[in-house]
């Protein structure tokens, strides 16, 4: 099957590149010209493990090509997926932007020539797709088409695995020609009898919304917690075991920490909230969840200072990890953004280390901030190390060597990865979340 992708960010890349895997061929269109030239010369713009083999791989077998031009790839596609960014509004009030699709579709109508199925597969409000067609309509009343939803359910760090392997997929769609064209671009995952969920549109809108919702929920759920262990003395790490073995709660996203990031939690809780006050509606839990985070970050910062005897001025603080999560570059909404800031006005000399993501750092934390090469150069002759994210490089350090750097022997795991008494053994003061 003949596809064009619009956008070539994480979505429309990994979705892109998954779909030409499958067998299709795909074009993945983007008016970043600078972008589209270093991924037709095999440069991946983005850090997710295992993408730029498969992207180099599907380009060599003439599946997967990369263009600034919409004209001919449009008209030839059968299908045709908007993966452009849907970022919270400008103005601050928590709103979808969905600008970048509305221009997106207005580029596109032109250009199509035969029925071709236009796939919202950014993550958007309920009702952006019947706006979708509006602006179609309009601008190519002639046009043969079909709109319709596709959610993606990616985890960053995860995410060809993710697509490979899902879950589910949802497909939200008011037409059985649209649904046989995406039950056909699917059928390698229904031959491995992947459940196809089919739904109307908004459905599928809304259903995307709702899952990061509850995820995020969750999170917010076990930050809670911890905070109640830390001041009780229990441990968060086997109560959250002690829960999450049960069937209807589950084991994922019950891992403390400081807070969730990254680009869908945020601003999907945001826009959830916002849609519902625009049906009358309110979502008290979900806005709770949004509470906890934002709470949870100013919490973090309170413990760092604590374990450094009440303040942080003149203290050098190794700090580990940058990303909102491991395995991917991602900086948005990371909670190193909030915490570092706050430590740096407080008189604080901060050197960070992140395995990938310390160029996308510098565009989002003070100029004042060192990076350093690895791990070990940034614990040298610090008062305290602060474990921000869990990568795997950082899970088995050398302990002996990060204390005999170190001027003072203060951990503060932010991630709970290491054993409360095994450091305290080696003459560490050790912090974690809900866990004494």
């Amino acid at each position: 099957m003949k596809i064009t992708m619009i956008g070539t960010g994480y979505v429309g890349l990994v979705t892109g590149t998954c779909f030409a895997e499958f067998g299709h061929h795909v074009t993945c269109v983007d008016t970043d010209g600078a972008k589209i030239t270093k991924l037709t010369e095999g440069i991946v713009p983005i850090y997710e493990p295992g993408l730029d083999t498969l992207v180099a791989k599907n380009v060599k077998e003439n599946r997967l090509s990369f263009s600034t031009e919409l004209g001919e790839n449009v008209a030839s596609a059968e299908a045709v997926f908007l993966a452009v960014g849907t970022p919270s509004s400008r103005r601050g009030d928590g709103y979808a932007d969905l600008s970048y699709i509305y221009e997106a579709t207005k580029e596109v109508a032109p250009h199509l020539r035969g029925y071709t199925v236009i796939v919202d597969k950014s993550t958007v409000p309920v009702g952006t797709a019947k706006q979708v067609a509006r602006v179609i309509r309009e601008t190519n009343p002639d046009a043969d088409f079909d709109v319709a939803s596709n959610p993606e359910f990616l985890r960053e760090g995860a995410a060809i695995s993710d697509f490979m392997r899902p879950d589910r997929v949802v497909i939200g769609v008011d037409s059985t020609r649209a649904e046989e064209v995406l039950r056909g671009i699917y059928r390698p995952l229904y031959l491995q009898e992947t459940p196809i969920v089919k739904t109307d549109i908004e459905t599928a809108e809304l259903t995307k919304y709702a899952a990061n919702a509850f995820l995020a929920t969750k999170i917010s759920f076990i930050n809670e917690i911890a905070l109640l262990c830390d001041s009780i003395g229990a441990n968060v790490v086997d109560l959250a075991r002690g829960i999450g073995m049960d069937g209807r709660i589950g084991k994922k996203f019950l891992h403390p920490g400081p807070g969730y990031g990254g680009s869908c939690f945020p601003k999907d809780t945001l826009a959830l909230m916002r849609v519902a006050q625009e049906h009358g509606q309110s979502l008290r839990i979900v806005e709770a969840a949004v509470e906890v985070n934002a709470a949870q970050k100013a919490k973090m910062v309170k413990k760092i200072r604590d374990s450094l005897g009440g303040s942080e001025a003149g203290k050098t603080i190794a700090v580990l990890g940058l990303t909102f999560k491991p395995e991917t570059d991602d900086m948005r909404d990371s909670p190193a953004i909030t915490i570092l800031p706050a430590l740096l006005e407080k008189g604080a000399t901060v050197r960070a280390h992140d395995p990938q993501g310390m160029e996308e750092a510098k565009k989002y934390l003070p100029d004042t901030i060192t990076y350093v090469g690895s791990a070990y150069e940034a614990c040298e002759n610090a008062d305290a190390v602060v474990l921000m994210t869990e990568w795997n490089q950082y899970r088995a350090l050398d302990l002996q060597h990060i204390g005999e750097a170190m001027k003072n022997k203060t951990l503060i795991d932010l991630r709970n990865v290491y054993e409360p008494e095994k450091l305290r053994e080696m003459g560490f003061s050790y912090t974690g979340v809900g866990r004494s």
